[in-house]
Order: C-alpha cells, then sequence, then structure tokens
C-alpha cells in the first residue's frame, strides 16, 4: 500500500473548495486541515470579526496558502452570489464543497415564525443553494464532491430541538436522494453525521465543553475534520456515503 501521507493528501492539493461556515467549529478545523494540505480554500460567515480572525488565523499557521473569501450569509441569495463570483474570479471553479454553515434551534413552543424561518433559510436552504451552484459547475467537469455536515439529531431526535431535528433530517434525506441524482454526473456526495461536538453551538461553556471531551461525551471539531479528509481521500471508485461520529460515552 502506498504511504499514507500520500494517499489522505491526493485529492486535496491544488483543489478548488469551499467551506460554508468555516470561520469557526468544525468549518475552520476543516479549513485548517485542507489548507495545510495544499488546497485552495474559500470560507466564509456571518461574523466580520470572526471571519477576519480566521484568515489572519490561516496565514499565519500556513504561509504562502490560498485562502479566500469574504463575510456572507447562507440564507441570502445576494451573497450566495457574492461567494460564488469568488469561487469563479479566484479559483476558477469548484472540486469541493463543504456545506457545514447551520444554526442551532429550540423546540417549536420555544420559537416564532421568524426565528425558524431563518434556520430554515440557513439550515435547509443555504445547503439546497450551495449545492445547486456547485453541482452546475462540477457536471460540467464531469467530477466534484459535496459533503453535507450533518447531524446525530436526525436519528437521537430530541424533544428540546424540535426544530433543528427538522433540518437536520431534511439533510440527511437530501442528501441520500442528491447523490442518486448526481453520481451518474460524475459527483459524489457524502453526509457526515457528528454526535456532540464542541462549538458555539454548544450551550455548556468552553470550560464544560472540554471536560467532556476529557470525560468522551464531547468530540473535538479536529475529529470532524480527519472525518472529512477520510471522505476526500477515497478513491474515485469508492464513496463514503454516510459517515456516523459520536463521543464514545455518547449513547443514542
Amino acid at each position: 500500500m502506498e504511504k499514507l501521507t500520500n494517499y489522505f493528501g491526493q485529492n486535496i492539493k491544488d483543489k478548488r473548495i469551499v467551506i460554508t461556515g468555516g470561520t469557526t467549529g468544525i468549518g475552520k478545523a476543516i479549513a485548517d486541515l485542507l489548507v495545510s494540505l495544499g488546497g485552495r480554500v474559500v470560507i466564509f460567515g456571518r461574523d466580520h470579526e470572526d471571519f477576519k480572525n480566521a484568515v489572519e488565523d490561516i496565514k499565519q499557521q500556513f504561509p504562502g496558502s490560498e485562502i479566500y473569501g469574504t463575510p456572507a450569509d447562507v440564507s441570502k441569495k445576494e451573497d450566495i452570489a457574492k461567494i460564488m463570483e469568488i469561487v469563479d474570479n479566484e479559483l476558477g471553479g469548484i472540486d469541493i464543497l463543504i456545506n457545514n454553515a447551520a444554526l442551532p434551534a429550540q423546540g417549536i413552543t420555544e420559537s416564532s415564525y421568524e426565528n425558524y424561518q431563518y434556520v430554515i433559510g440557513t439550515n435547509i436552504t443555504g445547503y439546497l443553494a450551495f449545492c445547486e451552484e456547485a453541482a452546475s459547475r462540477m457536471k460540467i467537469q464531469k467530477s466534484g464532491h459535496i459533503i453535507n455536515i450533518g447531524s446525530m439529531s436526525a436519528e437521537s431526535r430530541e424533544a428540546t430541538s424540535t426544530i433543528y431535528v427538522a433540518t437536520k433530517s431534511a439533510i440527511r434525506g437530501f442528501s441520500t436522494s442528491l447523490r442518486k441524482e448526481l453520481n451518474p454526473l460524475g459527483i459524489k456526495v457524502s453526509l457526515i453525521e457528528p454526535g456532540a461536538v464542541t462549538s458555539d453551538m454548544q450551550k455548556s461553556s468552553k470550560e464544560e465543553q472540554q471536560e467532556k471531551i476529557i470525560k468522551l461525551e464531547m468530540l473535538k471539531a479536529e475529529d470532524i475534520a480527519m472525518s472529512t479528509l477520510f471522505c476526500l481521500s477515497q478513491p474515485k471508485r469508492c464513496d463514503i456515503v454516510t459517515m456516523q461520529i459520536r463521543p464514545h460515552l455518547q449513547i443514542i
């Protein structure tokens, strides 16, 4: 077998990559990893300060790396167009899409129409929109890989997060169907469903999250980044269709 370093970098170097929600948490960890392997990466998020900090950190860690983007909101059509303009003009196309931008949401009795409409716009419509944009370009080159970051909530279906469960259940079904639609065009589709992961979406403090990691009750964002790399590193003949990653002691 070839060297593992070659294996895990074979589909990353010089690839044109878009990571939605790539400025914090899982998205930032994925960006760090793929940039380190020579990927040409576009990241964005809603918060201007988070975007600035993420780009500065990546440039400091990996001098000479190709990192692009701008603050943007996946729920806004004009912002989607703005990101795709960067993709076309700076990267010259797209080879890999990581759909990651998402918002937490409570139960239906704790929310309002305006709140869950925005969550749906981010967690579902944003995914669909970027898949549409990516697929329209990938089908021309007859190659590409889309990874949708879902959640174990699609399976555990907690009573306290009804709206979030609805969005992640939608992403599970969408990903299964999308693979059937796009595979004949040469485009891979993978779904990754993490369990509890350290992020700003968690209600617990950073100190509490770190304690849960030690207790094997929570994952690090880097764990999901490595899982993403595994999916992307497969040869053309091999698809990782669905991957579930959970903390050792998170039983559902």
